[in-house]
């Protein structure tokens, strides 16, 4: 089969590589019939979350047929249309009953101390072989795949797989009330989604922060009001909208790919410090490099952290639900403290969240569509690639299909 594939830092090739079979009673074989390309996937291919294995395939949403069933899979059949949730849970271990399916104690083969178990990440996740592919094994089948109802077409289903659940889990943690006012940082697709569940929730005003006009606009749709931090400082501007008080609940969309800064104003671009495919690529945050010689990568607090600290009310809450590499160390903390502050941060418990959401889509409560903005053949995916991590205008969110 074809199927996108790992082969170091800045090198991911269209393979041909063989097809997957089952291999326990609990797995399942899955006919992808649509995968997606994912920001976080650019986080393995720039080497910013390390020990990638050469040769995982990458991917980690998607959808499709199931082909074959091991015989401890009891609530399924033979083709049946399923969603593929990023995240892999055994559905009976403490964490899945409490509904932190994240936390897995069975699903990642190297012990409960380990954390996430998900499709085509780090050896520390598994690894388990993506899903930008044309088939996949899926394990423990029965508690991690969710059949789709018919009226839920291929383009709005592949939103349900990562990218809608952790803009929703994202407002979860924010705690999001009625009448809430809102700070989202970063207008890619979770961001998207992350102003969307707010408003799901009740929040009363959506603040977004970003620099690219086709994300922003796209969040205007929404009724979110829009901050470009390449025109204004985004935390004056948050104050200035709020009467000087700050937002209620910040979160955190961007994660990594906000470079870190001691200080200094969101002015000056600057380019990524380790650019995907041997080329230079623009950060959704920019650095302003500090004084002093020692300044190194990850010496100092993400920006969007920085300002989110700044940014919320005292006694608020920030919710982090951007991707960090395990690595890094640096928070401003102490601000935080001072303020009084709420952290909440993890990532999405995909099994337990993703079921209402799919009734939300499939009754007409909400329509997950207009994030959707390219549809491209497996047979494309290392062109989506490059088009995608350079944020061309009007790239939010790319679907494959095999």
């Amino acid at each position: 089969m074809k199927a996108v594939v790992f082969h170091g830092i800045g090198d991911i090739r269209l393979d041909n590589v063989p097809d997957p079979g089952l291999q326990q009673p609990t797995d399942a074989l899955v006919r992808l019939t649509s995968s997606a390309i994912c920001g976080t996937d650019l986080h393995m291919v720039r080497g910013t979350l390390g020990e990638m294995e050469p040769g995982t395939i990458l991917g980690h949403e998607g959808l499709g047929i199931v082909e074959e069933l091991g015989a401890a899979v009891r609530n399924l059949r033979r083709g049946d249309r399923v969603l593929i949730p990023s995240t892999i849970s055994c559905g009976f271990c403490a964490y899945c009953r409490a509904g932190y399916t994240a936390q897995c104690d069975t699903a990642n083969p190297h012990g409960p101390a380990a954390g996430t178990a998900f499709f085509g990440g780090p050896k520390s996740t598994g690894p388990f072989q993506g899903l930008q592919a044309q088939f996949a094994r899926t394990p423990l089948a029965a508690a991690s795949l969710i059949r789709l109802p018919d009226e839920i077409d291929d383009d709005r289903a592949i939103m349900l797989s990562d990218i809608f659940p952790t803009g929703y889990f994202g407002a979860q943690l924010a705690g999001i009330r009625t009448g809430d006012t809102v700070a989202v940082f970063g207008a890619g697709p979770v961001g998207q989604f992350a102003i969307a569940s707010a408003k799901l929730m009740g929040a009363g005003r959506v603040l977004v922060v970003d620099r690219i006009q086709s994300r922003l606009d796209m969040a205007r749709t929404q009724g979110a009001e829009v901050i470009d931090f390449d025109r204004e400082d985004p935390v004056e501007m948050i104050l200035q909208l709020t009467g000087g008080i700050g937002v209620d609940r910040v979160i955190d969309a961007v994660g990594v790919d906000a470079v870190r800064a001691e200080h200094g104003p969101a002015a000056d671009k600057q380019k990524d410090l380790q650019p995907a495919f041997d080329q230079e690529v623009e950060q959704i945050v920019p650095q302003a490099k500090p004084d002093g010689d020692n300044w190194r990568p990850g010496s100092g607090p993400s920006q969007v952290l920085s300002w989110a600290v700044k940014a919320v009310a005292k006694a608020g809450t920030v919710a982090i639900i951007g991707v960090y590499p395990p690595t890094d160390r640096v928070f401003p903390i102490g601000e935080a403290m001072n303020r009084n502050l709420v952290l909440r941060m993890g990532n999405c418990n995909h099994r337990a969240i993703t079921p209402r959401l799919v009734e939300l889509v499939r009754n007409g409560s909400f329509d997950p569509l207009a994030v959707l903005t390219q549809r491209e053949p497996l047979t494309d995916a290392i062109a989506a690639y490059r088009e995608f991590d350079r944020r061309e205008p009007g790239w939010v969110k790319v679907k494959l299909e095999p």
